[in-house]
Formats: structure tokens, C-alpha cells, sequence
């Protein structure tokens, strides 16, 4: 047997490469039996968590949520939304190419095809994907966290789901110390994204929150709180949104949980994606 991605040979018994940290027996199947992608939802019990640098004392209340166990693949951005505007091409890749206001969009079309509630309106309307992403609408933007749709995390339930949640994994990167088990980034990406969890998961089978695509988080950038907070959905106003968990082109120290960065909402590269959450899910 040899491995997809680097070509190492290796005995028929492994199941990842150690040469390049590639996984090479998932337990993930993308494929619902209609050539689609079914998104797979997380459920993620909820906890007090200290969130950053554990030594600033930042203490972190989330309620029960579920995420998705992936980012959002190309086809299941197509399905939705009819388009793939990734510029690294493939079903199963992340999409990517895609700004702030366009993956909110995407969360609300894809609550109404599966009936349910979106969560994004703009004036009470719902329907955004008319709004043109350079309007100044987008700055009256709310989120119902009530509803029971599709939206983005937050950036405290980012960091508490890829730290392992209530597991509480401790390690530099979402499941592990070492980065090539669970992360493609600038080392070992080849200079592109991969096909979704084909690294390994963390301890709540979240795959790729290190690596691949950085992601969309809900909230404005600023400082973390310093006090103690229950379910924080980050600035009420600002100009820059949360992304998180470093990318297939950064280096080690930027794919790592705790790591900060943002663009603008109207801002997209072919390293920036997402993945989806819902609110109080009980399976």
C-alpha cells in the first residue's frame, strides 16, 4: 500500500502515514447514496471552560451545541447554493473563496432546505442572499440564537469544541501535540487544501479544526473578555470577523486553538472557509 499524498510504501496494517501524518482509513462517509454530501452534526455537550491562555483566568459558560464534523465541502456548498466558488477544485475539498456575509448566507438557505428556522435576518428579513455584500445593511445583521437553524460558531464555541470540549485535550492543536497527525498546513499541504478528514479527528471526532481552511467564526474581533461570561457572542459593532484555526498556506504556530486573526467581512482567499453549528441540539 502506498500513501495518496506523499507515496511513502507502507504496510497494509497502518492505518496513517508517518512519513506526512495522512490518515488513510476514515471512518467518515461523506457520500448520503445520492452523490451528495450529507453535513454531519456534533452534538457538544456544554461546560465552563477557561478560554485563551488559561493564566488570564477567562472563564467561558456555553450551553449544549452541535457543530458540523467537517468543514463545509464544495458539494455541499453547491448543493445549497448552486455555485462553488473555490479556486482549489475537488467535491470533497473545503469550500473556500468564500467572504463573511456569504457563508451567513449559506446558513440560512440551508435552514430552509431543511425546514428550519434561519437565524440571520437583516430587519426582520431572511431571505439575504439578495443583499449585495457591499451594502451597509450588513452592519444591522442579527443572529436569533434561539432558532433552530444553521449558523456560524462563535468564537468561544470554536476554541471549546476544537480543545476537545469537556474532554479538555490540552494540546497545541485540535487532538494532538503533533501538527502533521490532524493539520495540513504550510509544511505538508503541497501548497493546497485536501479533501476533508483525511487527517485524524479530536477527541469529539471534529476533523481539520487545525489546518486546511481558517474559519468564519459569528463574532467582531476584539480583546477576549477577562471576566467571567456565559455564552459570549463577541462586539455588538466592529469592522473585522473572527477566523480560526490557521490554514493549508500558514505556519505551525498560526494552526494552533488558541490562535487570533480576522478580515474583513467582504474579505475571502482560497484559505478561508467554515463549518456550520446549531444551537441546543438534542439528538
Amino acid at each position: 500500500m502506498k500513501c495518496s499524498i506523499c507515496g511513502t510504501s507502507l504496510p497494509d496494517s497502518f492505518n496513517f502515514c508517518p512519513h506526512c501524518g495522512t490518515k488513510l482509513t476514515a471512518n467518515l462517509t461523506l457520500d448520503d447514496g445520492n452523490d451528495k454530501q450529507e453535513i454531519k452534526m456534533i452534538k457538544i455537550p456544554g461546560a465552563t471552560f477557561y478560554m485563551g491562555d488559561k493564566r488570564q483566568n477567562r472563564r467561558v459558560t456555553l450551553d449544549i451545541f452541535a457543530m458540523s464534523q467537517t468543514l463545509i465541502t464544495q458539494t455541499q456548498y453547491f448543493d445549497v447554493t448552486g455555485v462553488n466558488p473555490s479556486k482549489l477544485k475537488g467535491d470533497k475539498r473545503p469550500v473556500e473563496s468564500v467572504n463573511w456575509c456569504e457563508a451567513v448566507i449559506f446558513c440560512n438557505m440551508l435552514s430552509v432546505k431543511k425546514n428550519l428556522t434561519p437565524c440571520y435576518s437583516i430587519g426582520g428579513n431572511t431571505e439575504l442572499n439578495g443583499i449585495d455584500i457591499k451594502s451597509p445593511m450588513w452592519k444591522h445583521i442579527t443572529c436569533n440564537f434561539e432558532a433552530t437553524g444553521y449558523r456560524l460558531p462563535t468564537e468561544a464555541e470554536w476554541e471549546y469544541a476544537a480543545r476537545g470540549g469537556k474532554n479538555d485535550e490540552d494540546t497545541i492543536y485540535a487532538g494532538s501535540d503533533s501538527i502533521d497527525t490532524v493539520a495540513w498546513y504550510g509544511e505538508n499541504s503541497q501548497a493546497s487544501t485536501h479533501d476533508v478528514a483525511t487527517k485524524f479527528p479530536n477527541t469529539l471526532d471534529l476533523y481539520d479544526m487545525s489546518g486546511n481552511v481558517a474559519e468564519w467564526c459569528w463574532d467582531y474581533m476584539e480583546e477576549l473578555e477577562g471576566k467571567a461570561v456565559s455564552n459570549p457572542h463577541g462586539p455588538s459593532i466592529g469592522n473585522m470577523h473572527i477566523k480560526r484555526g490557521g490554514s493549508w498556506l500558514d505556519d505551525a504556530e498560526q494552526c494552533t486553538v488558541l490562535f487570533r486573526s480576522a478580515s474583513a467581512p467582504t474579505g475571502k482567499s482560497s484559505n478561508l472557509g467554515f463549518r456550520v453549528c446549531q444551537s441546543g441540539v438534542i439528538f
